[in-house]
């Protein structure tokens, strides 16, 4: 194993137990830091027709496409406003970059091991991404994580799949976009 590559293992390994928090309403949810890339305010979204409302549409990032998803729609919660404190967590998940819109980011905890529990079954869009359920302090933590496939596929241009089989085709370097 090279030294690059022990360093990566290294730091998954140490963030491993680290959550970034963040909240929608009053909940409070949490992310694997091991999954965050960064935080960024919300840019200029671009639109794509024919794509669920919690699909808000994607974002240039640094050259790249990374698709949004409004969390609060995506757990049927009403939309509000984006004030300054709503912000884009983008993630790396299954090798592909996504982004979260979130009503604010609040802080990076440590949980143990010991500390996650399952999800309760409940059988509805929320259950499908929660991972952990962790107390801290006096926060009930719903933990998400991500079991379905975030694909890119090239094939005459890029195809991004998110969850529930969404597909947004974006076609040649013009960034044409194509509904799928």
């Amino acid at each position: 194993m090279n030294e690059n590559a022990t360093m990566n293992n290294d730091v998954i390994e140490e963030l491993s137990n680290r959550y970034l928090l963040f909240k929608i309403d009053e909940a409070h949810y949490g992310l694997s830091l091991t999954s965050v890339r960064e935080i960024i305010q919300v840019p200029k979204i671009t639109d794509i027709p024919g794509t669920p409302d919690y699909v808000k549409g994607i974002i240039n990032l640094r050259g790249g496409v990374v698709p949004v998803i409004d969390v609060r729609l995506k757990f049927a919660m009403p939309e509000r406003e984006y004030d300054s404190q709503t912000c884009i967590v983008v993630l790396d998940v299954h090798d592909t970059s996504v982004g979260l819109i979130v009503d604010r980011v609040s802080e990076v905890v440590t949980v143990e091991q010991s500390q996650l529990v399952a999800p309760p079954d409940m059988g509805d869009v929320v259950s499908n991404y929660l991972d952990s359920v962790s107390e801290i302090g006096d926060k009930i933590v719903l933990n998400i994580g991500f079991s379905h496939p975030v694909e890119i596929v090239e094939e005459n241009g890029i195809t991004l799949e998110i969850p529930d089989n969404t597909t947004i085709l974006v076609k040649g370097a013009d960034k044409q976009l194509v509904g799928a």
